[in-house]
């Protein structure tokens, strides 16, 4: 099972005179990363780099931005991996402190700080949702309404016609059951689709 993050979480190293500033939070797609790094460029205009990592839903991305290929994006995207998260961003803000670290001690700071933003993070599972639409007579109205609050459904849309038509989304684990049991108390009177 996937998990994202709860709240934003920050941390910081100082290794061998370089500052490592982390902060891992829930981060949507892509372009909402990329606006994120833009703002940290800004907050700290003279930092030697902003490494990234992301995975939202089948989008990836790990960024060295200018540091060795392979020590610091792809280091914290595997932190990001190795704690089944999804949905997530990974920043580091590096201000060079002027001794280099080598490739090996770079992978470890990059990796030491998002492991250390992590730390304190509330995890939330991941639950997929569905979105499914039926018509019901008026009479059922009240029995879908009832079932659609038992399994935590978010209701989208609702129609009043000759029929009530509904939208609504729900963990999908929740859909074959609902499914089930509509189809036995509406006893054909419910419309899918």
């Amino acid at each position: 099972m996937a998990f994202t993050l709860a709240a934003r979480l920050h941390s910081e190293l100082l290794i061998r005179k370089s500052r490592f500033i982390a902060c891992v939070e829930p981060m949507a797609d892509r372009a909402s990363a990329q606006a994120v790094v833009q703002a940290l460029w800004q907050q700290h205009p003279q930092a030697t780099h902003v490494c990234w990592a992301l995975l939202a839903g089948g989008q990836s991305a790990a960024v060295d931005d200018g540091e060795p290929g392979g020590t610091a994006g792809r280091p914290m995207l595997e932190v990001l991996r190795h704690q089944d998260l999804d949905g997530v961003l990974a920043t580091v803000v590096r201000y060079y402190g002027g001794i280099k670290l080598g490739a090996g001690g770079l992978v470890r700071a990059y990796t030491d700080a998002v492991a250390q933003a992590l730390l304190g993070a509330i995890k939330v599972p991941i639950v997929r949702r569905c979105e499914l639409a039926c018509s019901v007579p008026y009479a059922l109205e009240g029995l879908l309404r009832r079932e659609l609050v038992r399994c935590q459904a978010q209701l989208l849309e609702v129609r009043h016609g000759q029929d009530v038509a509904f939208r609504f989304a729900l963990p999908e684990p929740e859909a074959a059951g609902l499914a089930l049991r509509l189809k036995e108390a509406g006893q054909g009177r419910i419309v899918w689709g």
